[in-house]
């Protein structure tokens, strides 16, 4: 719990570190293995995520992506006989210690799900269930903080009327939006989004698409998709995942016209996957 309170000071001078295009690392990811039970998932994985853009995470069914997202907010931990080895580093903090507070580290690095998941209530009570549970109360906040949300998710104009409908009324990819929304809403450093597009039509999926890009003005984003043109449109970066091993890990574009690995470009000319 020490350490990560540690983590929360160094959150709030994050406007005073250098703003120069030479970032560091918002994640450093430092031979990580995921293990099942006996069956290892993640093989050795080791690379830096960057501030303030999109990496996304390529690769078959079961190649370990998904497990891999999932470590970085410690979502894993809820998987019986699950364990990692090696460390993921978020200002100099090991996020995988055993003494980390989970709960405190999920609102630093927020999560949003393949298929919305809408809490059944209104769009605002969505917004300010996990707001009020952490203490903040005065009406005039909460508005600010809903409104701020849904601007950012790109749905303020959309449901500003009907604030007090059921979050359930709204469409798939409304849905979608407002969950990121409510994710956003707890001011995170990073946004883990695992599909968020693959379950939508082809014009909601354009807008997820459309908003990524802008969230990454104010936070570094971590996308999963089996959409390979998806990934060479909203990405900075790619990581190519097969069987557990992280096969190659470079700028999107280089990625995707000039691949070092021949797998690499098996994979994203359909070849296999």
């Amino acid at each position: 719990m020490a350490q990560f309170t540690q983590t929360i000071a160094l959150k709030e001078n994050k406007e005073k570190r250098d703003d120069s295009a030479n970032k560091p690392a918002v994640l450093k990811v430092d031979d990580l293995s995921i293990f099942y039970g006996e069956k290892r998932a993640v093989n050795s994985v080791s690379f830096d995520i960057g501030e303030n853009a999109v990496t996304a995470l390529i690769g078959p069914s079961g190649c370990g992506k998904s497990t891999f997202l999932r470590s970085i907010n410690r979502m894993n931990d809820l998987i019986p006989g699950s364990r990692s080895e090696g460390k993921i580093m978020y200002e100099d903090i090991n996020i995988l210690d055993k003494n980390i507070n989970v709960v405190a580290l999920r609102k630093e690095i927020g999560m949003v799900f393949q298929k919305p998941n809408p809490f059944p209530k209104s769009i605002y009570n969505n917004i300010t269930h996990a707001l009020r549970f952490n203490g903040t109360r005065k009406k005039s906040e909460l508005d600010e903080i809903v409104e701020e949300s849904l601007t950012k998710a790109a749905l303020w104009t959309e449901v500003k009327d009907r604030l007090h409908s059921s979050a359930l009324s709204l469409s798939g990819g409304q849905q979608q939006r407002l969950c990121i929304a409510r994710t956003i809403a707890m001011k995170p450093t990073v946004l883990l989004l695992d599909e968020p597009a693959s379950a939508l039509d082809p014009i909601s999926n354009s807008k997820i698409e459309d908003l990524i890009i802008d969230l990454k003005k104010e936070f570094s984003i971590v996308i999963v998709t089996h959409n390979m043109q998806q990934a060479s449109r909203i990405s900075d970066k790619t990581a190519f995942f097969l069987n557990g091993d992280l096969i190659e890990y470079d700028n999107t574009e280089k990625i995707f016209t000039n691949p070092n690995e021949k797998r690499t470009e098996e994979y994203i000319t359909g070849r296999f996957g």
